[in-house]
């Protein structure tokens, strides 16, 4: 089904030959051609070539990006276009898109929603964007039909920006880096390494997108054989999927943990494009002659089966066929894992839901970026024609992706299919992604044609003693298991006519609703303000030592953003920087914002020159003992806050809200053996906290303080490491690891946050 060459390869046409011994003479003798060498035969994949294609900085090594077009929804946008309007913005330099698809609900937090919006839109007038009001398209719906274009690069500020299927390189990054877009800044990366995804045959019908991008990702998640790399999908068996299969796997490389995507483009690309009006924005990718892939994902689509990821990732992965032949053990193995990220917070058992040996499920959701296409939603419409999804406690939700998608459906009869059954069809919305709408019962468990099934991403909470769950299936095998009014079925078991009805696209909604400035801005325009809409607070630069206490301890393998902040309701607080930080890590350690508050009460005193200077016993007796071994250290000089610790952290969200809390809280650093993302290392980064890296057994414990002479200075003089000391009844040494920082990256954290950098520079 999906297999992982152990070594890099060379892709010839449809020859492929593994980097091993005598690779190049193999690979000459089968095309009759000569073999470049590998560092040129890199150069052919069509990722080299759009990132080069994009890269100002001369170095084909250190890329210094800029984007043809950026995007965001309705929790990032506003604190992006503060940040850029606090360092001088004043018209966006490249389209902007600001989409409406995560704070739909205006009944969540009041008013404060669609205050948002209204500052959206203002912001777009303003400054020469696009507005896409709320329940039109869900963000990434919107650019494949409206933005995406063969080797066009785009940013956005959400995980699942990837349009690779189009040809296009598209990057999900945390708001600083958009903010540095709009301010004409670049994108600073390394040259990735490009893993090329080999695919082969054809689906069997029943078999959906989903299923070839949760075995792709059962496969390569925990070895991170693609992390930080770019996957370039390649091989005869692209031509064998619709457009809209290839969008529906592509959209999910992200829970790899791969940088971006991008595939070959041929007829079908042209086709679709052509459907949306932009056939203009179509050329052929392809690789070069002799291309050069750090790694190779070998793919048989005619093996891939119905697949169900258990929770809580989408790595946690089973054929359905094996999750029903294997039962008790998978939800043993399961609750096991749960405990892991739920601790003793509340009780997790999927057992009660085994039904005279079968699983029950109590929830469908097929929806968003990743679910809510045409061809799924069509594809169940066939599946539960004439059907009943029951009058139990089974219920089905569906999302289209767009309005368009939506007239569609109805036009073509799959939406009157679909109500027949007891479904209900709702509006484009992200909320199921993430916890703001469909909130199982406590103890539900739901499949979702979704993105993700982290711990309380479907809204659960656990501080309230409540815990639902979420695997991700495809679209097809949810509707199979409505019909089966709850209890698991893959759509191969079922006997089905798809009639795979052809797309047509009705842009007379988007032209009556959507405002496109056309690039032309109108300064003259206010933006509107609502209450919750607030300004960044102050930052101070870095100081040459740090007094940090340690005030939260995460042992768990990996900590999502989600556990981070966490997403759902809180979503209505993210244009508020102090009041979303009152959530930080409440679901995963509540203690945390108390504690990193007393530690910023005290820094706030320093940083006022109040007296007396610490009103804090335990600081005063750090500082004291301190002293011993450096005398000449000066308290109000000494930057005084917090740190935490996770074994790797930033998995998930590009949210850069999962870093900017921390800062707003006090916070200077994060600690941890790796990070999950380089997104989520960025946002800590333009937030002006380090990025430490702990390689030895962890030396400090919750509530102690860590002190970081010189730090400053060592950032100053690109240092890669820096001794550190625990504080507890003397001081305890240990090395920090600062890593690879650019000399930008090193400007910000020494400015304090990217604010602060681009104010100083003017």
């Amino acid at each position: 089904m999906v297999k992982l060459l152990e070594h890099g390869a060379y892709l010839a046409g449809n020859e492929i030959v593994e980097d091993l011994p005598g690779a190049a003479e193999t690979l000459s003798s089968k095309t009759g051609q000569a073999v470049p060498s590998k560092e040129e035969a890199a150069k052919s994949t069509m990722a080299y070539e759009i990132l080069q294609a994009h890269n100002t900085s001369g170095n084909p090594e250190k890329l210094k990006v800029k984007f043809d077009c950026l995007i965001s929804h309705d929790i990032t946008y506003v604190g992006i276009i503060q940040t850029a309007r606090a360092s001088g913005l004043e018209k966006f330099p490249i389209p902007y898109v600001l989409t409406n698809c995560h704070n739909s609900l205006c009944a969540v937090g009041g008013t404060i929603n669609e205050d948002d919006h209204m500052f959206g839109l203002t912001c777009a007038q303003k400054y020469g964007g696009v507005y896409v009001p709320p329940h039109q398209a869900v963000i990434h719906q919107y650019a494949r039909e409206m933005m995406a274009g063969c080797g066009k690069m785009i940013l956005g500020s959400d995980s699942h920006t990837r349009y690779g299927a189009l040809g296009t390189m598209a990057i999900g990054e945390g708001g600083g880096e958009l903010a540095k877009q709009l301010l004409g800044r670049t994108y600073d990366v390394n040259m990735p390494g490009v893993v090329g995804v080999y695919l082969t045959g054809k689906p069997e019908p029943g078999v959906g997108p989903q299923d070839v991008a949760l075995a792709i990702i059962g496969a390569v998640f925990a070895n991170g054989y693609v992390n930080n790399k770019v996957m370039e999908f390649v091989g005869p068996g692209v031509a064998n999927l619709s457009m809209d299969f290839r969008i529906g796997i592509d959209v999910m490389t992200t829970e790899t943990t791969c940088l971006s995507s991008i595939w070959t483009t041929d007829e079908s690309v042209k086709d679709y494009l052509s459907i949306h009006g932009r056939e203009d924005a179509y050329k052929e990718l392809k690789p070069g002659k002799v291309a050069y892939y750090d790694g190779m994902i070998l793919v048989e689509l005619d093996q891939v089966k119905p697949m169900i990821a258990m929770p809580f990732h989408p790595s946690n992965t089973y054929t359905i066929e094996e999750l029903k032949a294997n039962l008790g053990d998978i939800l043993n193995d399961v609750e096991k894992k749960a405990r892991v990220s739920l601790g003793d917070a509340v009780e997790f058992s999927l057992k009660d839901k085994v039904v005279d040996g079968n699983l029950y499920v109590e929830q469908g959701i097929i929806a968003g970026c990743a679910g809510g296409g045409f061809e799924n939603i069509c594809a169940a419409a066939d599946i539960l024609d004439g059907k009943s999804t029951g009058s139990g406690k089974f219920t089905l939700s569906v999302y289209p992706a767009s309005t368009p998608i939506y007239m569609e459906l109805i036009k073509n009869g799959a939406a009157a299919k679909l109500l027949a059954t007891g479904a209900v069809l709702k509006t484009a919305f992200c909320g199921p992604c993430f916890g703001a709408g469909d909130t199982p019962s406590n103890n539900g468990f739901s499949i979702r044609h979704s993105t993700r099934n982290f711990p309380n991403r479907e809204g659960s909470k656990l501080q309230s003693g409540q815990i639902s769950s979420v695997a991700l299936m495809d679209a097809r095998s949810i509707a199979a298991t409505a019909a089966n009014r709850g209890f698991l079925t893959a759509a191969t078991d079922l006997d089905t006519s798809f009639g795979n009805p052809k797309y047509y696209f009705d842009k007379t909604i988007y032209e009556n609703r959507i405002y496109d400035s056309k690039g032309e801005a109108h300064p003259e325009v206010e933006i509107q303000f609502g209450p919750n809409i607030k300004d960044w607070p102050s930052m101070a630069g870095l100081t040459e030592d740090l007094l940090l206490r340690v005030v939260s301890v995460i042992h768990d393998p990996v900590t999502t953003t989600d556990e981070l902040i966490p997403s759902g309701e809180t979503s209505s607080y993210r244009s508020n920087p102090l009041g979303l930080a009152e959530f930080t890590l409440s679901r995963k350690d509540p203690q945390y914002v108390g504690r990193a508050k007393e530690m910023r009460a005290v820094e706030e005193i320093r940083r006022t020159g109040a007296c007396p200077m610490h009103k804090n016993e335990a600081v005063e007796k750090a500082f004291e003992t301190i002293k011993g071994a450096y005398p000449e250290l000066k308290a109000r000089e000494t930057g005084i806050g917090s740190t935490i610790f996770a074994v790797k952290p930033g998995d998930g969200s590009a949210r850069e809200q999962a870093a900017s809390c921390q800062k707003v809280l006090g916070g200077w650093a994060n600690i941890a053996r790796e990070y999950a993302t380089k997104r989520y290392r960025s946002n800590l980064i333009n937030w002006g906290m380090i990025p430490f890296l702990l390689d030895e057994e962890l030396p400090f414990e919750l509530e102690n303080f860590v002190f970081i002479p010189g730090i400053r200075t060592a950032i100053q003089e690109k240092q890669g490491q820096v001794k550190a000391y625990v504080v507890k009844d003397g001081l305890k040494e240990f090395t920090l690891k600062i890593g690879d920082l650019t000399d930008d990256e090193r400007k910000i954290i020494l400015a304090g946050c990217l604010i602060n950098y681009y104010r100083d520079e003017k």
